[in-house]
């Protein structure tokens, strides 16, 4: 190529071969189909599964209310209306589930024959219950011994047993698994005076045990323990003239949660946390004030929905390094009464006489239909809420584990429905087996995503990411389009001409 060839290739950069028209309008067009076939695995990728709930269901299954029925039998010659009168009169409103079915008996316990076309014998097994006249008052298995007299006496005694008072904001939610963390904190092991050792291990296993395999039924527990040698509070107990106090407002505080490390596995499970506290020999006695700032002879309080303290104030004669059994009896025989109110476990009537420390089956029937009749509520509002915020949230993705889970919760309240006539420990599994199910959906990690993930932030994610991309290469191709319908109006204008130059020619 000559000098001259190159100096005109340069002033005309459109004769550079990659410069040409069909070349560059080539690339553009690459691009083009590039965009557009990757369009559906973008779409396929970034799509977000959303099946159908059971809607209808849900709803229909809300507006259902779970009587738990209570049999009891009565020996002939009372007065069943008017009892039956007043112990609906003194059921309290978280009761209402109940229904309460007096039939005569006789003195075997058995049912009459009143009864025999709605119960069986061989449902006495769970949950029908008889009363028997005495001058005393005890409780066997199911059986309650009581004057009856007094009709007001008696129903008012039967509706304590049956549906007692129970403090929900007390009581921990249900759970099928619980760990149970005992911790031995020292507020300061280095001012001597302290316990580094302590045989949990007899302790839990005398008082606690017997507990958790009597409620074993409900809840499955594991259970931890640990020693702390540093644990100071965060704030200032008030000095007295025999040593320190806490006050009341003080206790919703005590636990410092900043400094002290009170649960040492991962786990899902809920955590009921039971504490002895041992101060420091400059805070001792640490003693437990009232509302009138005066000395409490407790030793210990209880955190709603969080577990119990004991504090223990050592002995100065106290030498050694470990907790002794005798004082460990103490403060466990504690642990195990505070266990049983954040469970929900019932306290008897005052005037009843247990015939044994364990529970009776009257505290442990009422427990099941309390738990029962919470979880089967606690299931229909999960149930609602779902469906609710699935129809709020447009691109809330509803994945087939999130539906298995909803249809299965749905399936297990049906069977609730069926067996609560029958059977009062198959009633409350199946209502246990429902709130579960509901309760893995709500909380399902696919759906929580979307409510931190909204499309507007996905919005915000991909415009930065193909504005800058895209925004070229459409204004490349516009700029050709314009280019191309140019060229052929110029070439159309040319042939028009040439056709009329020849036309001329010819004439």
């Amino acid at each position: 190529m000559s000098t001259a060839d190159s100096e005109a290739l340069f002033r005309d950069p459109s004769k550079i071969f990659f410069q040409a028209d069909h070349v560059r309008r080539s690339i553009i067009v690459a691009y083009w189909l590039i965009i557009i076939a990757a369009l559906p695995l973008w779409w396929h990728t970034t799509s977000i599964e959303r099946l159908s709930l059971p809607s209808s269901r849900v709803i229909e299954q809300a507006r259902h209310n779970l009587r738990v029925p209570v049999r009891i039998g009565l020996q002939p010659g009372l007065d069943r209306h008017e009892l039956q009168k007043q112990l609906e009169s003194m059921m309290p409103r978280q009761w209402e589930g109940l229904y309460i079915h007096l039939h005569e008996t006789d003195d075997n316990g058995l049912h009459g024959s009143r009864s025999t076309q709605y119960w069986t014998k061989s449902s006495n097994f769970d949950g029908s219950y008889t009363v028997h006249d005495s001058e005393k008052t005890s409780v066997y298995g199911r059986r309650l011994v009581f004057p009856t007299a007094s009709t007001f006496s008696l129903a008012s005694t039967l509706s304590a047993l049956i549906a007692p008072p129970i403090s929900h904001h007390r009581v921990v939610q249900y759970s099928p698994r619980y760990r149970l963390s005992f911790t031995l904190l020292n507020e300061d092991a280095s001012a001597g005076n302290s316990f580094l050792e302590w045989d949990v291990k007899h302790a839990i296993h005398y008082h606690i045990q017997p507990v958790l395999t009597q409620l074993k039924g409900l809840h499955n527990f594991t259970i931890e323990s640990q020693v702390q040698f540093h644990a100071p509070l965060a704030f200032t107990p008030r000095t007295l003239e025999t040593g320190f106090g806490i006050e009341p407002e003080d206790l919703t505080v005590f636990v410092n949660s900043a400094d002290w490390t009170l649960s040492s596995s991962v786990s899902n499970d809920p955590v009921l946390h039971f504490v002895i506290f041992v101060p420091s020999t400059s805070r001792r006695p640490l003693r437990i004030l009232d509302q009138n700032v005066t000395v409490s002879p407790s030793i210990s309080f209880l955190l709603p929905q969080w577990g119990a303290l004991v504090i223990f104030n050592p002995d100065e004669s106290t030498n050694g390094t470990k907790l002794a059994s005798s004082s460990l009896d103490t403060i466990f025989t504690a642990f195990s009464d505070h266990l049983l109110a954040l469970l929900g476990v019932p306290s008897l009537p005052p005037n009843i006489v247990k015939t044994s420390n364990e529970l009776t089956q009257w505290q442990l029937d009422a427990l099941l239909r309390y738990r029962t009749l919470g979880n089967f509520l606690g299931s229909q509002d999960t149930l609602r809420s779902i469906v609710s915020l699935v129809d709020q949230i447009e691109n809330m993705p509803v994945g087939q584990d999130v539906r298995g889970d909803v249809q299965g919760a749905l399936s297990a309240l049906e069977e609730t429905f069926k067996v609560s006539k029958e059977s009062l420990i198959d009633t409350f599994r199946f209502s246990a087996r429902a709130l579960t199910l509901s309760s893995r959906a709500f909380f399902n990690p696919g759906m929580l995503a979307m409510l931190y993930f909204p499309a507007e932030h996905k919005y915000a994610v991909y415009t930065p990411l193909f504005a800058s991309t895209v925004i070229p290469v459409l204004v490349a191709a516009l700029r050709e389009i314009a280019a191309w319908r140019r060229q052929r109006k110029a070439a159309t204008s040319e042939g028009e001409q040439s056709y009329i130059l020849a036309s001329r020619q010819t004439k």
